[in-house]
């Protein structure tokens, strides 16, 4: 168990050291005081930081590092920009709930995996076990997929490049999960291996 919360409090360092900012406060004696927060502005900011987000996004960047850890690979860190890419694309998808990249076949600027599961109740740890899982299929030596599998969700989770990850998961209105996820640097070139 304390394994798991020193894994947990080293996740949240990883999660917010690359996107919060250090801010060194300076005294001055003819300085105002700073202004207590009303209860509106604190609603405002806690809204903004969406708390709930927040526990999905660690357990999307968790499930995604251990199974980067079990290629030596180095930890992804969470970018918001990628968050608020993925969560503008799972919008996009919240009224057909359709299984459609954010991007054209082939003109990718983004690594991006992509989810769909019937009914409300699939998490981020869904999504990416079901990701992790297509590794049975593929051949590291050829550095291919079986004949008829998909196997590029795997292989851009465990990328050797890729460093950040950005994730979103929408309710649609027809009751059903549609979850995406961003990658930058982007993995799955042709011709190169993902480890």
């Amino acid at each position: 168990m304390k394994y798991q919360l020193l894994f947990f409090f080293i996740v949240s360092i990883i999660f917010t050291s690359n996107t919060i900012p250090f801010v060194q406060s300076q005294y001055s004696p003819h300085a105002t005081p700073p202004r207590k927060p009303d209860n509106e502005t604190i609603y405002k900011m806690s809204k903004q930081l969406c708390w709930g987000c927040i526990g999905e996004s660690l357990e999307f960047l968790f499930q995604h590092n251990l199974v980067r850890v079990t290629k030596w690979e180095l930890p992804l860190t969470w970018d918001f920009q990628l968050e608020k890419y993925a969560r503008w694309w799972a919008g996009q998808r919240k009224a057909d709930c359709r299984l459609q990249h954010s991007f054209p076949e082939g003109d990718f600027k983004l690594g991006e995996n992509i989810y769909w599961g019937s009914g409300s109740t699939w998490r981020p740890s869904d999504a990416v076990s079901a990701w992790a899982e297509e590794e049975k299929y593929y051949n590291y030596a050829a550095n291919t997929c079986e004949e008829g599998q998909m196997c590029g969700h795997y292989t851009q989770i465990v990328w050797k490049t890729t460093r950040r990850v950005g994730c979103a998961r929408a309710v649609c209105d027809d009751g059903d999960v549609f979850m995406t996820c961003n990658y930058d640097p982007p993995g799955n070139y042709v011709g190169e291996r993902p480890y």
